[in-house]
């Protein structure tokens, strides 16, 4: 009878312990991996122009063969020499156009950058100046000012009619800058105008390139 009462705690006391047991939560899930291209790099943009993107070296293999004067001769032979990656995506920037062509000097004025292009297989005028503003657009102060907006100028077509056998011949030349207003700069480039190639000058025509207080470029004008 003692073995019974001793029993019966001892039960009461096991049965409430395992009622307080509560079963252990299954583990929860893992957090779902995250989207790879949320936050993540985004596609390169074309490579801006710097002074990274000069390049100049040999390119006598291009001018003879089946691959003279191509653009994927150019290219290989700047591979081949050692040119950057930014060099040789300028020059496939240059080449798109038509006219094959690479970086050949670079230099910063006013905060702009000054790009000298090179045309090696040009018969005459290899050079061209590209402007690059601080969005990394480029002006072409070769290209023909009296297109676009300059043409209805009625400066310039006066001076045109008044040399009608001539036109402008490139390259255009740095003549100098000038303040603008709220800190902006003008760049000013002048371009012969002649009746052939090596006749004398007879006029010039001077055009203003503009750009804001923070280097972008905002649209050229003449300069009389």
């Amino acid at each position: 009878m003692r073995y019974q009462w001793l029993l019966l705690p001892a039960c009461v006391l096991l049965l409430a312990a395992c009622q307080d047991r509560t079963p252990p939560s299954p583990p929860s899930a893992p957090p779902p991996a995250a989207d790879a291209t949320a936050g993540g790099a985004q596609p390169a943009a074309a490579t801006p122009w710097s002074s990274h993107s000069v390049w100049n070296g040999d390119l006598n293999a291009c001018r003879q063969g089946d691959a003279a004067a191509t653009r994927d001769c150019l290219l290989q032979a700047m591979r081949t020499a050692g040119a950057s990656a930014a060099a040789i995506s300028a020059a496939e920037q240059v080449s798109s156009g038509g006219e094959l062509g690479h970086v050949s000097a670079w230099h910063p004025h006013e905060g702009i950058g000054v790009a000298t292009v090179e045309y090696p297989f040009r018969a005459n005028t290899n050079q061209s100046t590209r402007l690059v503003d601080a969005a990394g657009k480029r002006i072409d102060v070769d290209a023909d000012p009296t297109t676009g907006e300059l043409a209805a100028v009625p400066a310039v077509r006066s001076l045109l009619a008044s040399h009608p056998a001539a036109t402008l011949f490139a390259p255009a030349q740095s003549v100098g800058s000038a303040p603008l207003d709220g800190g902006g700069i003008r760049l000013i480039y002048q371009t012969p105008l002649r009746d052939c190639h090596a006749c004398a000058d007879v006029a010039m025509l001077k055009v203003g390139y503009d750009f804001d207080a923070q280097r972008r470029f905002v649209g050229k004008a003449l300069v009389e």
